[in-house]
């Protein structure tokens, strides 16, 4: 590896698998020190710990004092950050008109507010850094056409907005704020639960709906991750980098 990101401390929420978990390996590749941010699976959270070397630290990402406590232990532990990584996220599929409010209010508070929180957070470390935020959206919030996921959408549409107003509001401060926005990336979010069949079904689908026809890998994002936290990134900012395969409903969309 090269060492892209050498000397760096990065904190990725959502850390213990998915495309967090894959994101703390490839940047631990490139030499940053890992901040293992998890909610609830410690038990993932020690894995991704063991392979890549960092430290994990639980908080609900929608609750400010756990986010304020996980600073301190990562102040404590690691020192102030470089890097922050918003990509903690959860989604529950519904029909619009068998709204839960439950489920809505707890995505938008894990999906956006928490981005927010620990954007607030971690506001001052990354302002004395120069640092990198990276959000993790959603081809979701561009519009891609799926059913029952009007809800997450548009929490995923916030991310994106929130993105683009960080990348204006922040730039005095030389941080650089960009997003991804992957497509149907098989984790344990996606397929978890699922058959083989089932599973085997839902990649002919998503085959069936992209340019690529291939199916989306963790460590795809991890790569576009790597890119916007390294210097190659340098003149980049307020992007929204889409990676679905070419999914064809989202050829003609802007960002």
């Amino acid at each position: 590896m090269s060492g892209k990101l050498e000397g760096k401390i990065a904190l990725i929420t959502g850390a213990s698998k998915g495309l967090g978990r894959a994101i703390a390996e490839k940047f631990s590749e490139e030499g940053a020190k890992v901040a293992i941010n998890y909610n609830s699976d410690e038990r993932s959270a020690l894995e991704v710990k063991k392979k890549t070397g960092g430290e994990i630290f639980k908080a609900d990402v929608s609750d400010r004092e756990q986010v304020h406590r996980m600073a301190m232990e990562i102040h404590s532990k690691l020192g102030k950050i470089d890097i922050l990584v918003n990509n903690s996220g959860i989604w529950y599929l519904m029909p619009f008109d068998q709204y839960d409010d439950s489920k809505v209010r707890r995505m938008i508070d894990v999906n956006l507010m928490g981005q927010i929180y620990t954007t607030l957070e971690f506001l001052q470390d990354l302002k004395e850094k120069k640092g990198k935020i990276i959000n993790i959206a959603s081809n979701a919030g561009i519009g891609t056409a799926a059913r029952n996921t009007t809800f997450y959408s548009i929490t995923k549409a916030g991310v994106i907005m929130l993105t683009k107003r960080l990348a204006f509001d922040l730039s005095e401060y030389g941080i650089r704020v960009n997003a991804i926005a992957p497509g149907w990336i098989e984790t344990d979010l996606t397929i978890g639960g699922k058959s083989q069949d089932e599973i085997r079904k839902l990649e002919d689908d998503f085959r069936s709906k992209t340019t690529l026809k291939m199916i989306g890998r963790p460590e795809y994002v991890g790569n576009v991750a790597l890119f916007l936290a390294s210097d190659d990134s340098e003149y980049m900012n307020g992007q929204v980098i889409v990676i679905d395969g070419g999914r064809i409903d989202n050829l003609t969309h802007s960002v």
